[in-house]
């Protein structure tokens, strides 16, 4: 390419670039509503407050590839966060505010952040991570009305002499990181996703083009911002990107949402499919009027046949429907045109990604990217992509990068079956992981807390299917000593500082032996549904 046109890529290629043309081209729409403030702010506001951020990080030298980690929940200042951090040329990385302190505490020690900023709802939480964690950020923040840990300032006072001028160039490029989202790895230890400005543009570009989005359209993302699917899928990113209004809850409840439909008049929601059935339910007993909706995205889990035919009668009859993975973000897509005969697939590969179903070889991590089965819609296989919204690689974990990443193709560990045309239909994991109202719970990382009390020996945990959150955790536990019951174990994991409250099991048993192959390994297969056949009687 010329030197003037790499100049003007370099440039102009960035997510912050972008949402500086919709505050020039829409300075007094609103761009941003908090409900739990009952306040708004339009594009310029919103930009002035992302500059009093950029300006305070930039005077306590915290630049570069230093990090700015948040645990908040889907209020102000995320966005203030999102878009002042690439202001001040700085990473942020927003963390799942639903861990433990432990969990906690393994994000601040991976990332090292400069500044931790937190809901001052999570203050015990994250005091005991903080005093967890060998890593001390410079500077603790606190956002809400609560008391500031020790030493902690509050958010409006860190930012009260931040000038609202905006920022000198920003110096990330469109190769440079600019967020930094966390998935578990196989072990449940944090991955880094390291996503740079193509790739959030075009994760942005992607909802553009499949919602589609607009600058008329209000936006509400039921589903923690943290997520790839909260951030990217009709949050913060593609909607200020678009020039339209996001419209942020705090924690999520069905008759607050289909209330702020009217309220707000919004043309998309966004969630889980659990969310959508606990809308259903509600708009079933007290019906709401949603004619603005444009439609309703799910994501993270199949939509079967019944459940879509209610929903588009209950709720719009535009249901999307989205599956993809936190390095990728959604890489097949359902639409409405495909209901209700497709429902239960996850789709077709949504524009510019390549998807593919590939053998499972015995014995081999990854089969070759063109060693496809049959496009029958029976025979199994694992999901790979190639995607220009993935990184290809983690922060910090090349081992990682191995075991994901081969020959320019994520595998992704899903197991699925594609019929003749395109359509993915998931139907387990490699990995055995549980996922629980949308979160990865890995059974590894909990099996290795179960192990920790004195009486057990070992343990075997599996997911058990639950109509409302997806799958809750069971646990089949070998005690070494007689006298342990599920009650005792319980109490143990509730206290434990390693566990998030929506990965402790809601159904232990004590068993003499767990399931086991000839070689000691666990089967998890065979205990999944021994747990079927004992739990859900």
């Amino acid at each position: 390419m010329s030197g003037e046109f790499e100049r003007m890529f370099n440039e102009d290629f960035t997510y912050l670039k972008a949402f500086m043309r919709s505050v020039t081209h829409y300075p007094d729409e609103r761009a941003l509503t908090c409900t739990t403030r009952d306040r708004s702010w339009t594009y310029r506001e919103l930009n002035e407050e992302a500059n009093r951020l950029a300006h305070t990080i930039l005077s306590e030298d915290v630049t570069g590839e230093d990090v700015v980690m948040c645990c908040l929940f889907n209020t102000a200042e995320f966005v203030f966060c999102w878009i002042g951090t690439q202001k001040a040329g700085v990473v942020f990385s927003p963390i799942n505010f639903r861990l433990a302190p432990g969990e906690i505490a393994l994000h601040i020690e991976d990332s090292l952040p400069k500044v931790f900023i937190y809901d001052s709802d999570l203050r015990d939480t994250v005091k005991e991570a903080l005093a967890m964690s060998h890593h001390k950020p410079k500077r603790v923040v606190s956002v809400g009305e609560g008391e500031p840990l020790p030493g902690a300032v509050r958010y409006e006072d860190y930012v009260a002499s931040g000038s609202t001028e905006d920022v000198e160039a920003n110096p990330k490029g469109p190769f440079d990181e600019i967020v930094r989202l966390y998935t578990s790895g196989t072990t449940g230890l944090p991955k880094g996703v390291p996503l740079n400005n193509i790739c959030n543009l075009m994760r942005s570009y992607d909802v553009l083009i499949h919602f589609p989005l607009g600058p008329k359209d209000k936006t509400m993302n039921m589903t923690p911002w943290f997520h790839a699917g909260g951030l990217h899928s009709g949050g913060p990113c593609p909607t200020l990107h678009a020039g339209g209004e996001i419209v942020g809850l705090k924690t999520f409840n069905p008759k607050v949402v289909l209330d702020c439909v009217e309220r707000y008049g919004l043309t998309f929601l966004i969630g889980a499919p659990v969310s959508l059935e606990l809308l259903s339910q509600v708009q079933a007993k007290q019906p709401r009027d949603l004619s603005t909706l444009r439609g309703i995205v799910s994501m993270g889990a199949p939509l079967y046949r019944e459940a879509c035919i209610r929903y588009q009668k209950l709720l719009t009859p535009n249901i999307f429907n989205g599956y993809g993975t936190t390095e990728t973000f959604w890489n097949t897509f359902l639409r409405p045109y495909d209901l209700p005969d497709k429902a239960g697939t996850a789709g077709r590969p949504c524009t510019d990604d390549l998807v593919r179903v590939v053998k499972i070889r015995e014995g081999l991590e990854h089969a070759e990217p063109d060693d496809l089965v049959a496009r029958n819609g029976k025979e199994e296989g694992e999901v790979i992509i190639r995607s220009l919204k993935a990184p290809y690689m983690y922060y910090n974990r090349p081992e990682e990068d191995k075991k994901q990443y081969y020959k320019g193709w994520y595998y992704t560990k899903d197991v699925a079956t594609w019929d003749e045309e395109g359509y993915i239909t998931i139907c387990g994991r490699r990995d055995d992981m549980i996922i629980c109202e949308g979160e990865n719970i890995h059974p590894s990382q909990i099996e290795a807390i179960i192990n920790e009390h004195p009486k057990v020996a070992d343990s075997v945990v599996v997911g058990v299917p639950d109509p409302v959150k997806g799958e809750v955790v069971a646990a089949f536990v070998k005690p070494d000593d007689p006298t342990l019951t599920p009650k005792e174990l319980s109490q143990f994991l509730t206290k434990h500082p390693g566990l998030a409250k929506f990965k402790r099991p809601k159904y232990i048993k004590m068993v003499e032996e767990l399931p086991l192959t000839a070689t000691g390994k666990k089967k998890h297969f065979v205990a999944r549904e021994l747990a079927i056949q004992e739990f859900k009687k």
